[in-house]
């Protein structure tokens, strides 16, 4: 059999006392896709991150083509024709696409544009991606983006490309079309590793599974001889049940109604246009939409972060029985009235939560304003931050422990037990299980469950429309700021959903589905 296009032999990377990967040993073949599949920290990154150059080794070694090889940079790494794909692009907004494929290569003479074009064209044709060369990376798509980066690899020489959760920010019609051109690039003899922890990505796209464990290798099967039930126990290690439970909403009252909301941006963008909809208690109202369609902008007009141009917010109060507008308020008042917001951005400690502090004190940040004395009563805040460590499982040493120190996975679960903690009448719950494996987001699933059956409205904006359909009573869809439709969950249909994303028209909602 011919050798493997990459092979790592017992790899073991640690930072500190924290071991990222021991012992790992796999290969990939040209001419096939390979999953590397596991839980938040379980090194799948940083194991990615030894082959494309950016971390070294601490001990094994790594074979390319059957040749033992030394990469100690990203340069090594494409000079070994590997490329890596990363969650977060690293492209320069104000250049081309062309601009940006060629940028820090050396090549013969001047920057040839003609030449470079050209080049794109073939490659763009070879495989089928759809690239305006000339096209400003701020215009862009996210899609469009990741096309970028992946020719840009491709333009290099790559024979083996690395795609770190490639469809985390893409529509179902986005992700079909990558899938097709990764077939491609199979068939023409690369070698694909791809990152992921959605399970039906991993079987329709791939060869071959990999999975770790807390930074061990567990095994490799083949993809047409496993099945969803089998893959989760690997990464997990016990079985867990992955259908989520859907009650029926219990008297359902409208909580919030949003009617004609305008925003507009710092740019003078207008970032939300005409948007109405109710959001009911006992139910949960989910927002689907295009990364960077108005959901961030949305929910923070909500809570008072966002300056409204027009429209209103009427929040009825289930305890005084009266009907406040929220427009007007500050952020703390509505916060009070009982109104939560619990964003997971891409940046977790950036917004949230402060990194040097443990976990007591992050959850003292939501209720000091309370303490009368000058001594902050620290047993309530300690007890809520063990409460939060036992129910969702956050790994880490004690409540005391700085929350830079948690993985991003655990840091999340921090950020959404605070503000369930609260107990809410609203709860908007932004991108919650962004990143998290399987296990962490279905304890995150059951928490909005039970909050939903304790009479919350709760709002959801998610990026997998299998979870949406699966959890959510109804389902909002938001495209360039106005609403395109809401769906009933029970019977949404994908598909449907992945064109009303990508409609930039429609009007308010229909507010009697």
């Amino acid at each position: 059999m011919a050798a493997a296009a990459i092979e790592l032999k017992n790899i073991t990377k640690t930072f500190g006392s924290v071991v990222a990967n021991k012992n790992v040993s796999l290969s990939v073949y040209g001419g096939e896709i390979l999953s590397l599949l596991g839980e938040n920290g379980s090194g799948k990154t940083t194991l990615m991150n030894m082959i494309s150059g950016i971390y070294y080794p601490d001990e094994g070694q790594i074979f390319i083509g059957g040749e033992e090889v030394v990469i100690r940079s990203p340069k090594d790494a494409f000079d070994y024709k590997i490329g890596m794909i990363h969650q977060h692009f690293k492209l320069i907004d104000v250049f081309s696409a062309a601009e940006n494929i060629v940028l820090g290569l050396k090549e013969k003479g001047r920057y040839d544009v003609k030449k470079v074009t050209a080049r794109v064209a073939e490659i763009s044709e070879k495989y089928g991606f759809e690239l305006d060369p000339g096209k400003k990376i701020y215009e862009m798509s996210v899609s469009e983006k990741q096309t970028v980066e992946i020719i840009k690899v491709l333009y290099r020489g790559a024979d083996i490309l690395i795609l770190d959760e490639p469809t985390a920010v893409l529509t179902p019609q986005e992700t079909q079309k990558l899938f097709a051109i990764l077939r491609r690039m199979r068939d023409d003899g690369k070698a694909i590793i791809i990152i992921t922890h959605k399970l039906h990505e991993v079987l329709s796209l791939s060869d071959r599974v990999a999975v770790l464990r807390k930074g061990e290798y567990i095994g490799t099967v083949n993809t047409a001889e496993t099945n969803e039930s089998e893959l989760t126990e690997m990464m997990v290690g016990k079985k867990i049940s992955l259908n989520i439970t859907r009650s029926e909403p219990k008297d359902p009252q409208d909580r919030l109604e949003v009617k004609d909301l305008d925003c507009v941006n710092r740019e003078g963008v207008k970032v939300l246009d005409h948007v109405s909809f109710t959001a009911r208690s006992g139910e949960i109202l989910g927002i689907a939409g295009i990364a960077g369609s108005g959901q961030r902008e949305l929910l923070e007009a909500i809570a008072g972060l966002q300056h409204i141009e027009n429209g209103s917010l009427l929040y009825h109060n289930p305890k005084t029985g009266s009907t406040d507008e929220l427009r007007g308020k500050t952020p703390l008042q509505i916060r009070e009235l009982g109104v939560r917001l619990s964003f997971v951005p891409e940046d977790r400690l950036g917004m949230g939560l402060v990194g040097n502090m443990d976990i007591v004190d992050n959850m003292m940040l939501r209720s000091y304003r309370k303490g009368k004395s000058i001594f902050l009563e620290r047993k309530a805040p300690k007890n809520l931050a063990d409460t939060i460590i036992e129910q969702l499982e956050v790994v880490t040493p004690s409540a005391e422990t700085p929350v830079r120190k948690l993985s991003g996975g655990n840091v999340q679960k921090v950020l959404v037990g605070r503000e369930i903690a609260a107990a809410p009448t609203v709860l908007m719950a932004a991108y919650p299980v962004r990143g998290l494996d399987i296990n962490s987001s279905y304890a995150i699933y059951n928490l909005l469950n039970s909050q939903k059956e304790n009479g919350v409205a709760v709002i959801f904006v998610g990026e997998d429309l299998d979870v949406l359909i699966e959890l959510c009573d109804r389902i909002m869809v938001i495209g360039s700021g106005k609403i395109t439709g809401i769906v009933e969950g029970r019977n949404a249909d994908k598909s449907e959903i992945g064109l009303m994303m990508t409609k930039t028209q429609g009007g308010n909602a229909d507010e009697n589905n």
